[in-house]
């Protein structure tokens, strides 16, 4: 992924929740992996951060500007203890006067990648991080990754593959890039999946699916084939679904260490940001890197 003109690199919101904090880990892996910049950014939600804008005392400020140094404090530890000593990224840290989404969003035109938790506190309530979270989704202008704090049990995490939604639309082509390059820099394998409709087709009368499923594997393989080409280091292994491209994300995302989508596209699996989006954001236990184009 190009950096240029990116100067923020990765964005990863901190708000001392085990969600941010285990969003903060994998920033900081990721920024590692990628040799860019990673910026901790935590909000400081005032009331005049909040509409209708209300009136407050000094001491609320300053004892929200001291928390958040805290917190920026705390995950500056993290980033300590995640990266590797030769890593060659710069890190930042900033406190931003802005509600969580609003500041996300404005910095994602500088970004390669915001980074968010599932969930938060306080202020950043569980139920409220994943609105927030969720506006992020909708509206940054740049790839984001939503990390959740459990640690799902696989056999062998660190070489499970990458998982790729392919369906050939534009979303899907930046996704496409996103998984190469990361199941590239994880010395991993990618396993790109493409569903042939999101309607469940086997209530078709008549259909014949042998026939839909060889312009299935063309279609995919068309997708992949530059890609493999620049990345011969990734060994690809197609998987051609027949329907319900979320369910078989979520299933197929079990056994991987990371799942990457399109934000939006013409059905199938980058029909993102609808119900397939949705189904595969709040069910997806495993790092999930949703790729909007800027």
């Amino acid at each position: 992924m190009s950096v240029t003109g990116k100067h923020l690199g990765i964005v990863v919101a901190a708000d001392g929740s085990p969600a941010s904090d285990a969003a903060v880990c994998w920033a900081a892996r990721d920024a590692a992996l990628r040799s860019i910049p990673l910026t901790v950014v935590h909000a400081v939600v005032t009331p005049m951060a909040t509409w209708p804008p209300v009136p407050y005392p000094d001491s609320l400020l300053i004892g929200l500007e001291d928390e958040g140094r805290k917190i920026i404090a705390h995950a500056a530890k993290i980033v300590h203890d995640a990266m590797p000593t030769d890593a060659k990224s710069t890190i930042t840290s900033k406190l931003v006067y802005s509600t969580p989404a609003l500041a996300l969003v404005k910095m994602s035109t500088e970004a390669e990648l915001i980074v968010v938790g599932s969930s938060g506190r306080g202020l950043l309530a569980r139920g409220l991080l994943g609105s927030v979270s969720s506006s992020v989704v909708r509206h940054a202008e740049c790839p984001v990754a939503v990390i959740r704090d459990e640690d799902p049990l696989m056999p062998d995490p660190q070489h499970a593959p990458v998982l790729v939604g392919i369906d050939g639309s534009p979303a899907s082509e930046l996704a496409t890039a996103i998984a190469f390059d990361e199941a590239s820099r994880r010395g991993v394998d990618l396993l790109a999946m493409h569903a042939w409709s999101d309607v469940e087709v086997l209530d078709i009368s008549g259909l014949d699916w042998s026939s839909l499923e060889g312009g299935a594997e063309r279609s995919l393989a068309e997708s992949l084939a530059g890609w493999q080409e620049r990345y011969p280091d990734v060994q690809v292994h197609r998987l051609i679904v027949r329907d319900r491209p979320a369910q078989q994300l979520v299933e197929k995302s079990e056994s991987a260490q990371l799942v990457v989508v399109g934000s939006h596209g013409r059905g199938g699996l980058t029909a993102m940001l609808g119900s397939v989006s949705n189904s595969v954001l709040h069910a997806v236990r495993m790092p999930l890197i949703v790729a909007r184009p800027s």
